[in-house]
């Protein structure tokens, strides 16, 4: 799906603010037309935000079911002839869209933009009553994937195999838009170059036939070093400026769309970066250079807000990767917001980008037990109807995030249970669709510690390897030295089978800020350093290891059980972006790093 975008055909109306709210106790609220009139009660929301931590209310934030949102919308009087757009960036985990009276479209999948025309149902100068239902409920039809069970008091229980807090409402903004009748409905754009020249392959698509005028604009200059025409076509850039990891480095390629008198009719603005990923033996090549990763696993979560988006968090935790050294991040175990990954494109920050396909695991439980009740790949649990969503979100994440320069792998799945022979007819699908979707980028998925090389029976489908190990904390917690030694052995067993990059997307260890002792003790900030050193000195004794990318970016929110205290607490800063011992030590690491000063060489091509 394409941005919303405002240009000089495009116009932009945010729904952002405060909503009003209802709680859909019995979920009856649809059949009872709560959508037809002003929502019962004075209670109000803010979009975007998550429901649960906002209200002084347990039974708010536990209820499994729908929530409903209104607000009243007035439409630009001045969009009178185009085409009026609905957009949500997000709403999780499925929403159905009510304009006044009327059902316009449903979404399920809690992570992706989606977008309803609403023309035939508004007009221009007037308002209309806009009502969402947002469903937190999540069953194996999912992605993730979970259970709702009934107690036998009545009350509704939402299970899920993922170890973070399952935040629910309207996550990202909501936008009212305007495009023209004959508009443009896509943009892919690949890159190459040669030399100290870029070549730009694009293709277009619209909603009807027509001629198509292409501009490519420096972002830096704003100088147009390239015209052409055509619904596809490839121009050259001389003297490019290549997208680097650490600087960044992007071109606008600017659709216009004309008329018979060469008019434009659509204008819209695509930006991307000129550069190349590919994968030579253990290496892993950003623009024919050797790239390490240095980092974190994240997740978008913040006190109060849950999973919300908001610019002012967004700009300190970018703040805070720069600090540190991090060059990259994996958009740990769903797809981030769109500002997000424009803020990467823009800066340079190189993404892992991750569908939401967690939990697919019955041998384990949020990563630490055993789920019980039966197999991974079984009716009724990972099966076909899984299988169909998962396509499904695969594709909405080529489709969105393409274009994108930061983004140079596309992980599948996090930790799902690959020692089961069934696994390689679930994933193999997966594989061709990714590939088929994106032939340019590696794709890969996220290996759980139960499935190393000698019983995973999907790794040989893939370009990368990407490793989640905790030795020293799930296994042998407190031995740093049988755990350096296990570490080894199995990093060499990697090596010597496939011959492939490993990136280690998690190694952590749980930490109580403010705790210490002069012993090793897990949980002090002493042992998470101590930790920290011994993975350390087993990457940089692997040549395959390519990357390490430590768990947590920062402590955050999961939900409660005799495993997790207040949340997960492996974060190398609080779940309020304070430094953690850790911190300076990946600091010190990192910035000292040859590797990770990649980003800050001449970017020019060579």
């Amino acid at each position: 799906m394409l941005p919303a975008i405002e240009s000089a055909t495009r116009e932009i109306r945010c729904l952002d603010g405060m909503w009003r709210f209802a709680v859909d106790w019995d979920n009856t609220g649809i059949d009872d037309r709560l959508y037809a009139d002003s929502l019962p009660g004075n209670r109000e929301v803010a979009v975007p935000g998550s429901v649960n931590d906002l209200f002084a209310d347990e039974d708010i934030r536990n209820h499994v079911g729908h929530w409903f949102y209104q607000r009243d919308v007035r439409v630009p009087r001045g969009w009178d002839g185009e085409r009026i757009i609905l957009r949500f960036g997000s709403a999780t985990h499925h929403a159905v869209v009510f304009v006044d009276d009327v059902e316009v479209g449903r979404n399920k999948g809690g992570y992706m933009p989606f977008e309803f025309d609403i023309t035939d149902r508004v007009a221009p100068g007037g308002t209309f009553r806009l009502t969402v239902a947002v469903d937190n409920r999540l069953d194996n039809t999912c992605i993730p994937p979970g259970e709702v069970r009934e107690l036998p008091d009545g009350r509704r229980q939402q299970n899920y195999l993922h170890d973070f807090y399952n935040y629910s409402g309207l996550h990202r903004s909501v936008l009212l838009y305007s495009r023209p009748a004959r508009h443009v409905t896509d943009v892919t754009i690949t890159t190459d170059y040669t030399g100290t020249t870029g070549h730009v392959t694009w293709e277009v698509a619209q909603s009807e036939e027509g001629p198509v005028r292409i501009a490519v604009v420096d972002k830096q200059t704003g100088e147009v070093v390239a015209r052409a025409g055509g619904t596809r076509g490839t121009v050259d850039i001389e003297d490019v400026t290549l997208w680097t990891p650490g600087v960044g480095g992007l071109y606008d390629l600017v659709v216009a769309l004309l008329d018979d008198a060469d008019g434009p009719v659509d204008i819209f603005t695509q930006h991307f970066g000129v550069r190349t990923v590919r994968v030579d033996g253990y290496r892993f090549l950003i623009n024919d250079t050797p790239f390490y990763f240095t980092g974190f696993g994240m997740h978008e979560d913040h006190e109060t807000i849950g999973k919300a988006h908001s610019n002012a968090h967004m700009v300190q935790d970018a703040e805070l990767l720069s600090w540190i050294g991090a060059n990259s991040m994996r958009t740990s175990h769903y797809p981030y917001s769109e500002e997000f990954m424009d803020y990467c494109d823009r800066h340079g920050i190189v993404v892992i980008d991750e569908t939401p396909a967690v939990g697919l695991n019955w041998m384990m439980a949020g990563g630490i037990l055993d789920s019980g009740g039966g197999e991974t790949y079984e009716e009724g649990h990972v099966d076909d109807d899984t299988q169909a969503t998962h396509k499904e979100e695969i594709r909405r994440l080529v489709a969105r995030d393409k274009n994108r320069p930061s983004v140079v792998i596309w992980s599948i799945a996090n930790e799902p249970d690959t020692t089961s022979p069934k696994s390689v007819d679930y994933f193999r699908p997966l594989v061709e669709l990714t590939r088929e979707c994106d032939p340019t980028r590696p794709v890969g998925f996220v290996n759980v510690m139960f499935a190393p090389y000698d019983v995973c029976r999907i790794t040989g489908m893939f370009d990368v390897i990407m490793l989640n190990r905790y030795y020293g904390w799930y296994v042998d917690s407190g031995d740093l030295e049988t755990s350096e030694r296990k570490f080894a052995e199995e990093l060499k067993g990697w090596t010597e089978k496939y011959r492939l990059p490993i990136i280690i997307t998690e190694y952590g260890a749980d930490t109580v800020a403010g705790l210490h002792s002069i012993y090793d003790q897990p949980f002090t900030e002493d042992y998470q350093v101590a930790y920290l050193k011994m993975n350390s000195k087993v990457f940089d004794e692997c040549e395959a290891v390519v990357g390490e990318q430590m768990w947590n970016f920062a402590d955050f929110q999961t939900k409660y059980g005799f495993a997790r205290v207040d949340g997960n607490k492996k974060g190398a800063f609080t779940r309020d972006r304070r430094p953690k011992a850790a911190a300076r030590y990946l600091r010190e690491r990192w910035t000292s790093m040859e590797a990770a000063r990649y980003g800050r060489r001449d970017h020019r091509a060579r």
